[in-house]
């Protein structure tokens, strides 16, 4: 197979890819999205768009990562307060910029209306996201963004609970590419996932449903 079919052939790949995990999320389970009212009914359902079909906590749940400040930390250290994450890499050099800058404008309108919120961008490229790279990233992100790496054990267990696709194209060079899924993930600290928003959410309507999960709570 020549080169350029084997190129053709990886794009394609990473593509189904995403479009299974972007199904697979669409599909999935939570018991925070169904929590119940004392008759099985959705408390946050005034708050949300679209159904996810109902189980028993399917995405997000304990986790172990390296903050950018190179510590040890667990979902009990990093969700206190209602929480956008996201997971790209810092080498990205258009999709992950747009989004998390997006999710940063959410938190500066949110705190507008009196929400204390925050953000975490979790790397799915371990190899080149150390903590400092992360922590110069965040950085010029937003203040109240929190930076998550670890070793690619860590982040394949947590894209697995929080039902993110992604492939690491990497083939030696130092500007490779890594394939994954783009979706904004919503938890709070009591109610665990709430909701995930699309690439295509403005700011100010990401602020206003967070701002209604967050009321309803």
């Amino acid at each position: 197979m020549t080169d350029k079919k084997l190129l053709i052939v990886g794009a394609l790949a990473s593509v189904l890819l995403l479009v299974l995990g972007w199904l697979w999320l669409g599909r999935a389970d939570n018991a925070a999205t169904q929590t119940a009212l004392g008759d099985g009914q959705d408390a946050f359902s005034q708050c949300r768009e679209g159904v996810i079909a109902g189980g028993a906590g399917s995405i997000g749940g304990p986790f172990e990562m390296t903050d950018e400040n190179g510590n040890r930390v667990t979902d009990a250290d990093i969700i206190t307060k209602p929480t956008l994450i996201y997971f790209g890499f810092s080498f990205c050099p258009d999709v992950c910029p747009l989004d998390n800058s997006r999710n940063a404008e959410a938190l500066d309108l949110l705190e507008e209306d009196g929400i204390d919120a925050q953000a975490v961008f979790v790397t799915v490229d371990p190899k080149r996201d150390t903590p400092e790279v992360m922590n110069d990233y965040t950085a010029n992100m937003h203040e109240k963004m929190i930076g998550l790496t670890g070793s690619e054990e860590d982040i394949a267990a947590m894209a697995k609970t929080w039902r993110v696709a992604y492939i690491v194209n990497d083939d030696g060079s130092d500007d490779y590419t890594v394939s994954h899924t783009t979706q904004t993930y919503l938890s709070l600290p009591e109610a665990g996932f709430v909701e995930f928003f699309n690439r295509d959410i403005s700011a100010e309507e990401m602020a206003e449903r967070v701002g209604c999960f967050v009321n309803a709570s």
